[in-house]
């Protein structure tokens, strides 16, 4: 029996804190930076000094071995963190982010956000919390990758994208994203992303006609045995 793609709805309203807002606040040294599609915002190797946030857009993590195969091992998106390896001693950047559509990144140095950890308790909390939820989804996106049908892989990238599974209401339509840039993340070809758009429009699970809205039915997809 192939495990079923975990992509929740509920949530808590406790759990409801925009970092964004208290890193403001909070008079937090960031800095913002704009990412066209396809640009690295830093890569595999590279040494680690920041902790860095996704204000808008989406990024992909992805990893190279040695024989120069390449591995996505996950998909993140407005409200993410990444990049935190370099609070626990990790010197090196373990993965390449790259942008999947534009995106804008906000950044914080290492030392400054040391300071806010500790001396922000309710943060802290926060972002520990924050941090566990996504490495759960990180487990989640490779148990997808390896046991799961492209149809099941599509139709859950649509369903994170749309943000279900947030604190916040669900955004049915979501940013102008192409086929191609779907097929990247799902790990296929366009020609299977556009077939599975085109039966997902069919059944009346999205409604498709340049701009994608999603419908919560596009569940069902991903709960389905």
């Amino acid at each position: 029996m192939r495990p079923k793609p975990a992509v929740r709805r509920d949530s808590a309203p406790a759990n409801s804190f925009d970092a964004e807002q208290f890193l403001r606040s909070a008079g937090v040294a960031r800095k913002v930076s704009e990412f066209k599609r396809k640009d690295i915002i830093f890569s595999q190797g590279d040494s680690g000094k920041t902790v860095l946030y996704v204000q808008k857009g989406a990024i992909r993590l992805s990893v190279v071995n040695e024989r120069g195969k390449e591995a996505v091992v996950a998909i993140l998106g407005q409200g993410d963190f990444f990049g935190e390896g370099c609070l626990a001693g990790q010197p090196l950047r373990i993965a390449t982010a790259t942008a999947v559509i534009a995106t804008t990144v906000m950044s914080i140095e290492k030392k400054e956000m040391s300071r806010v950890l500790h001396a922000e308790h309710e943060f802290s909390d926060r972002f520990i919390a924050h941090m566990l939820s996504r490495n759960i989804r990180v487990e989640e996106d490779l148990v997808d990758q390896l046991f799961n049908s492209t149809e099941k892989r599509l139709a859950r990238t649509l369903l994170l994208l749309a943000r279900y599974g947030k604190e916040e209401e669900p955004e049915k339509v979501l940013p102008k994203i192409s086929q191609e840039v779907l097929a990247e993340m799902v790990g296929t070809t366009r020609s299977r992303v556009n077939f599975f758009m085109n039966k997902f429009r069919r059944l009346g699970l999205i409604q498709y006609n340049g701009a994608v809205e999603v419908n919560s039915s596009l569940l069902s997809v991903v709960l389905h045995e």
